[in-house]
């Protein structure tokens, strides 16, 4: 029948589809193997119900808006195998006990904090990520949270009822191995990649103009053999607890017009990035640096207690007042070999 000829009082509401959970924009969507396979098994119920509701164009229309959603989910999901993680790190994956709970650090789609697993977006999950057990991480006033325990091999997560945490009866409580002074940092999402546009004259930074070195240990970053051919990509804080696999950073020296270094800045290069383009889109983002050519001075392999590294050495010539570098004997050891 067509819907002209339907009385206002027969139609049906059509139902609103429900958002996937929230994924910021330019956030890799790692998964677990078993959060994986839970989306597609809840494609395959979608499915079902699809075939189902026959000509119930109402159902259909909810149905294939809710599969389109799930798919794209599905499509976009990159799966981090835990087997290969730091087993003494807190990463994606990790089961953690902190201050008697026990939780597990999960993808967006996986996440339910009334059953112990908190997505790796949240802020609990972010100040985790990258601390050992022993570990003892100050926030705000007098409260604390204290890493008592990290594993890769299931734990009994800790689950809340009616506002309560039910207790677990998994392993003993280890005592504190240290303290961390500072304050936990807010940890900068990943972003997508854009084209570098030309601007004449570098934008002005608002703020203190000083240079921080990036720290994401959630982000997915590219191994490279030592021709610089991409052979895997492991998390930040894979490549930075003593395994010695080898990543591509770029270096960059700005010159004054009388050949004389005034500022020296790093980055790591991105996933699926050149290190020209990544060292480009650093120097705009970061340094408000356009609409100039960093020359490739040289490449070679650095190799410290916990990284190794394949640098790739660019100069430019610039006049313009940049952020300050940090200061101190560490930050400049980075650039010795240069």
């Amino acid at each position: 029948m067509s819907r002209g000829f339907i009385k206002e009082g027969d139609q049906e509401e059509i139902p609103r589809v429900p958002m996937r959970a929230y994924l910021p924009e330019g956030v890799p969507n790692y998964v677990t193997k078993e959060g994986l396979e839970a989306l597609k098994e809840e494609l395959k119920d979608l499915e079902a119900e699809r075939v189902k509701a026959g000509d119930n164009y109402i159902m259909v229309n909810f149905l294939d808006a809710s599969i389109k959603l799930l798919v794209d989910r599905i499509n976009s999901a990159v799966e981090v195998d835990i087997s290969k993680s730091n087993k003494d790190t807190v990463s994606f994956g990790a089961w953690v006990r902190y201050n008697g709970r026990v939780v597990r650090i999960v993808g967006v789609d996986e996440a339910d904090v009334n059953k112990g697993l908190i997505s790796f977006i949240s802020p609990v999950a972010k100040m985790l990520i990258g601390k050992k057990a022993g570990d003892i991480i100050e926030l705000k006033g007098s409260e604390k949270i204290i890493v008592e325990e990290v594993s890769f091999d299931p734990i009994e997560l800790t689950q809340i009822i009616n506002d309560k945490p039910v207790k677990t009866t998994t392993t003993t409580e280890k005592r504190p191995r240290r303290i961390i002074e500072e304050r936990p940092e807010q940890i900068e999402q990943p972003q997508p990649i854009v084209e570098d546009k030309a601007i004449a004259t570098p934008s002005k930074a608002k703020g203190p103009r000083r240079f921080e070195p990036e720290v994401n240990p959630i982000e997915f970053l590219p191994i490279v053999n030592e021709r610089g051919n991409i052979v895997g990509r492991a998390m930040y804080v894979e490549l930075h607890q003593g395994n010695k696999m080898l990543h591509p950073v770029a270096h960059l020296h700005v010159m004054n017009g009388k050949g004389e270094t005034t500022r020296l800045y790093w980055w790591h290069v991105a996933f699926g990035d050149t290190p020209e383009k990544t060292l480009k889109r650093k120097m705009a983002e970061t340094l408000g640096l356009s609409g100039v050519n960093p020359k490739l001075k040289r490449q070679y392999i650095r190799e410290a207690k916990t990284e190794r590294e394949l640098v790739y050495v660019f100069t430019v010539v610039s006049e313009v007042d940049l952020p300050n570098t940090p200061e101190g004997k560490e930050y400049i050891e980075v650039f010795e070999r240069d």
